[in-house]
């Protein structure tokens, strides 16, 4: 059986950038974890999603409604954790938009079962969880919550529940 272990937009903008949280500091060394274990299962296909704007993102719908410059490519806080880079390298890295990514569940497509975790569970996390279980409701979809971080532990919490309303099982 194979799965896929997806690392959701841990990148320094949300860690400790223009958008960062203690909570989201607090979960990198588990995420380093759980992407060193991955990395050495054969059986696991690792994939990093990266929030990516371009330079007029003010002016973009996102924008409009959040306005904070955030994960500008190529700038600092765009790019993934640098502890973690050492795993992007053997990984699929989907930069992505918006909050959900049709090109994630074509990367997974052979993939049995799906384990995500990062950042933030209340808006891209929930966004490519519904995304695969939408395109696979016949494969598990796993959040691991302990590598999950909200904009507040409230909104973290509220989408924890909402997904496993939407049959998506949370680890905790």
């Amino acid at each position: 059986m194979k799965k896929a272990l997806i690392v959701i937009d841990m990148q320094n903008d949300f860690i400790d950038g223009a958008l960062g949280t203690k909570e989201a500091m607090s979960i990198l060394p588990y995420v380093e974890k759980r992407a060193a274990e991955a990395a050495k299962e054969p059986d696991t296909l690792l994939v990093f999603t990266q929030d990516t704007h371009k330079e007029n993102y003010l002016d973009t719908a996102e924008g409009k409604k959040l306005p904070v410059p955030h994960c500008i490519k190529p700038q600092k806080g765009w790019e993934i954790a640098p502890s973690l880079t050492p795993y992007v390298k053997d990984a699929v890295v989907i930069e992505k938009p918006t909050f959900g990514s049709t090109e994630l569940p074509k990367a997974v497509k052979d993939c049995d079962e799906f384990i995500l975790l990062g950042l933030c569970t209340d808006i891209c996390v929930i966004s490519n969880a519904m995304l695969l279980k939408a395109f696979y409701p016949e494969r598990p979809v796993k959040i691991d919550a302990k590598g999950c971080a909200g904009v507040t532990p409230e909104s973290h919490n509220n989408a924890l529940e909402a997904m496993k309303m939407c049959q998506i099982e949370i680890i905790r």
